[in-house]
């Protein structure tokens, strides 16, 4: 026996069609505020527009950016909720909304009533029905880089945890990138993408035929060119507004501050130690967010060391491992191997990590390390205690100085 068929929806019932609403309902809809807002359609709008009233378009710039009506002044809903009297001193001024399909605009319309605007009316079906029914739109003037800008972020700009304030954020910003092999080959990508303004990439090596299994920023007719500059190449056929700095050197205490000095957030995409130890110290002195990723066969590994903001809070990377391993307990990748796509996984939760940090968004790693299981395919997670011990971040110590970190790493 089948299942029994659902009842039809109260709208399909004879019965309950021709039965009136309940008072009570009634009374709820005329108590409701929204109520009092009057809804015009566009032509109505533009007949008032041209009898003086003031048309709001409270969309955000780029939604705009296609066109809007003729004569409408452009604020966003949250700046015009936000200090109304900076666009409509008069409060007994007639006030038109207008948004893309008349939602936001209602509810602008009922935060200005409120505000003690009267004379409020809002458009219904807003500026699609605006256009869909002939009316004329005024097309906002924009630079070549607005447009860009405008087009190539309209994803993030529609998350209201990003929009264009957070794409101007990472517009500005400055990454440092130690490795644009196999961890930053993805991330550097999606950085790209994503629209970090300025990424500066570390890595004194050149593309080998061996990296093209995993570093997909190199290409086949690259081989033999410098990373730095194959990285730069591939990232700005991406995104072409991006700015790439390159750093064709061997990090050491005598140059890691002139690559991380200015940086927002600093990449560790290092595929060595004693490269791993300097960027903690040196991130650790200058207060600067330390990305940590690291791989190993069908293995991978993330955390955030943040010690250099939060000393005494959070742990750097000494607090996780105080003395490197033995070389014969960490061979790099040229000795064991690794799975092609583990980098892809590894570097892309980097980057997540770091387009979070700078947007200032979610809960960082910051005290926790994420291990990734390829073969299992399972995320686990440690926590992760600043040591109050430490000799780097230690709550109230100074820093010390550099130290010799081949010899530091080399030591049994």
């Amino acid at each position: 026996m089948g299942p029994k068929p659902l009842p039809p929806p109260p709208s399909a019932n004879p019965r309950n069609a021709a039965s009136p609403r309940p008072p009570a309902r009634r009374r709820a809809k005329a108590d409701n505020p929204r109520m009092s807002i009057e809804q015009i359609s566009p032509a109505q709008a533009r007949a008032r527009q041209q009898a003086g009233a003031v048309l709001i378009d409270v969309r955000e710039t780029h939604e705009r950016a296609s066109g809007q009506a003729e004569h409408a002044l452009g604020v966003a809903k949250d700046a015009l909720e936000a200090d109304p009297a900076a666009t409509v001193p008069d409060r007994g001024a007639e006030i038109v909304l207008i948004c893309q399909s008349g939602a936001r605009s209602l509810r602008a319309a009922q935060a200005l009533l409120q505000a003690g605007y009267a004379r409020v009316a809002s458009v219904d079906g807003g500026t699609a029905r605006w256009i869909a029914e002939g009316l004329p739109l005024a097309q906002l003037r924009q630079s070549a880089d607005e447009i860009d800008f405008y087009d190539r972020y309209s994803r993030h700009l529609r998350l209201p945890e990003v929009g264009e304030a957070g794409q101007r954020k990472l517009q500005a910003a400055r990454v440092a990138m130690v490795g644009a092999g196999g961890l930053g080959s993805p991330a550097a990508f999606y950085l790209a993408a994503a629209g970090v303004g300025t990424l500066v990439l570390a890595d004194d090596d050149v593309v080998d035929r061996s990296n093209l299994q995993r570093q997909i920023l190199h290409t086949e007719d690259r081989i033999g060119t410098p990373k730095v500059e194959s990285a730069k190449i591939a990232l700005q056929a991406l995104n072409p507004r991006l700015r790439v700095e390159t750093f064709a050197e061997r990090i050491t205490s005598d140059n890691v501050e002139r690559l991380i000095g200015e940086a927002d957030v600093v990449f560790d995409g290092a595929d060595n130690f004693p490269v791993r130890y300097l960027l903690n110290d040196a991130c650790v002195k200058l207060a600067k967010p330390l990305v940590y990723g690291a791989i190993h066969r069908f293995e991978g590994q993330v955390s955030l060391f943040d010690a250099g903001r939060h000393r005494g809070q959070c742990p750097c990377y000494r607090c996780l491992f105080p003395e490197p391993p033995p070389p014969e307990a960490a061979p790099n990748c040229a000795e064991a191997g690794v799975l092609g796509v583990l980098p892809g996984v590894i570097g892309l939760v980097q980057a997540t990590e770091v387009v979070k940090l700078i947007l200032g968004l979610g809960e960082s790693l910051a005290g926790r390390l994420l291990h990734f299981d390829a073969l299992a395919m399972r995320f686990r997670e440690t926590r992760l205690r600043p040591d109050p011990e430490c000799p780097v971040c230690a709550a109230g110590r100074a820093f010390a100085g550099y130290i010799d970190y081949q010899a530091f790493c080399a030591a049994p």
